[in-house]
């Protein structure tokens, strides 16, 4: 209930501050009025048209030295983006050079690799047939001596 009675008195302390102002300002009208009718100087219809295009000269010019200083800057910022750009785009392929070598040294490590890999091959390979032929010789030595061991206990069981 309070906020209410407060929030209408604040309301009408704006109102009436609000209301001083204008007051304030059509005065301040009134005397700038009178002031311009005092001092006011009357010139023939072509001085006039001769002052207005100058006025409107004036503020073309002006118009467009804004737009000259805004367009300067927007070219500032244009250059400004080129270079970046160019700087940026010059370590892309700094980086894409890198990468292509570290892609050319992986790809002759994996050959070096794959060279060695099949010299290991090769030789197991080797291996394997040097123990596959030892084996068919232990097998046959075995069954020699099983043949000759064999016979000999043949004539003495006998």
């Amino acid at each position: 209930m309070e906020d209410r009675v407060r929030e209408k008195g604040e309301g009408s302390e704006r109102w009436t501050a609000a209301i001083a102002n204008l007051t304030e300002m059509s005065s301040n009208l009134d005397s700038l009025q009178k002031l311009l009718i005092k001092k006011a100087v009357y010139v023939d219809e072509e001085t006039f048209a001769k002052a207005s295009r100058s006025s409107e000269q004036a503020h073309t010019i002006k118009v467009l030295e804004q737009r000259v200083e805004t367009l300067e800057r927007e070219l500032d910022a244009a250059i400004s983006a080129a270079a970046r750009a160019r700087t940026e785009k010059r370590q892309a392929e700094a980086s894409q050079k890198a990468a292509e070598l570290r892609a050319l040294e992986i790809t002759k490590e994996l050959e070096n690799t794959t060279k060695v890999f099949e010299v290991h091959m090769e030789e197991l390979r080797a291996k394997q047939e040097e123990i596959s032929k030892r084996d068919k010789e232990i097998k046959l030595l075995e069954a020699i001596i099983q043949t000759l061991g064999g016979r000999e206990s043949l004539p003495a069981k006998g």
